[in-house]
């Protein structure tokens, strides 16, 4: 069934996934900072654009969002609710704290607006196929209205418990990933410094226990030293900061996940702060 729909925030991830809520049907209206971008869409899609987020907010069923930064979700979602009726329902996509999750469901809350944490994983790649996995912090009757519509660009959404275990389940998510990228970095670093041919010991190694998607999806372009795509560094190091700061708070010891972070940071001194998070190999061909 056609839902009336507004997505606020148009970047690499919120571009192609809005896209895919139109080709289903919906009827989607679209709001981003940059309002050529959200213009460009409309064109593209069908679908309208929107001065601002409560007036693309105003009678949509529900309301999705993803942004930049806690900040952003704050003030995008401050002025999407000033549009919303009651009963409607608020989705953030972003990648932020399980703090400012908590204090957008109170402001929701107020006026009577259900609303649910639903970060994502799977990158640009995903939201263009239509196959990321989204994880998600709220209550089961809400998500239950918008489960449906979050699936028209995910292979999976799981509700992983209340409002903030969205977005507690993507820290672990950016904590996994990267331990992944600086050992795949190691591997393929070794590789070559011992005269291996680093793809054929990729095309074994991939086939046993060392698999992951980091290697099946980044592995060639480490080799190949090509990083102008993908999941910025800027935006990884803005992950693993909230990270950080929740193990500060439930005392959990993250050092792999420090130490990478400060690696993060000697390459965005380099310059490659929008380069993609595989480029910690260039960290390791650059020592002697």
């Amino acid at each position: 069934m056609s839902k009336k729909l507004a997505f606020l925030g148009l970047g690499v991830m919120g571009y192609p996934m809005a896209g895919h809520l139109a080709k289903a049907g919906h009827d989607v209206t679209v709001y981003n900072r940059t309002a050529e971008k959200a213009q460009r869409w409309a064109a593209q899609y069908g679908g309208r654009s929107a001065p601002s987020p409560a007036d693309a907010a105003r009678d949509a069923e529900i309301v999705l969002m993803c942004v930049g930064n806690d900040n952003d979700v704050r003030a995008v979602a401050k002025d999407a609710l000033a549009g919303m009726n009651a009963g409607a329902i608020l989705v953030d996509h972003t990648t932020a704290s399980a703090q400012v999750a908590r204090e957008v469901e109170s402001a929701a809350k107020a006026r009577r607006v259900g609303f649910l944490d639903a970060p994502v994983s799977g990158g640009q790649a995903g939201a263009e196929s239509g196959k990321l996995t989204i994880m998600v912090g709220g209550d089961a009757a809400t998500f239950a209205k918008a489960e449906a519509v979050l699936a028209h660009y995910a292979r999976a959404v799981t509700l992983m418990g209340a409002t903030g275990a969205g977005q507690l389940t993507k820290m672990v998510n950016q904590i996994c990933i990267a331990g992944l990228v600086q050992a795949l970095s190691e591997g393929i670093n070794f590789a070559q410094r011992a005269g291996l041919d680093p793809q054929l010991v990729l095309d074994v190694i991939s086939k046993g226990a060392a698999q992951s998607w980091q290697m099946e999806n980044r592995g060639k372009t480490m080799v190949a030293d090509k990083f102008d795509f993908g999941f910025a560094v800027d935006w990884m190091r803005k992950d693993l900061s909230i990270c950080l700061d929740a193990a500060r708070a439930n005392g959990a010891a993250l050092p792999v996940t420090a130490l990478v972070d400060q690696l993060y940071s000697r390459v965005q001194a380099r310059g490659g702060g929008r380069w993609d998070t595989s480029s910690l190999i260039r960290l390791l061909r650059d020592e002697t």
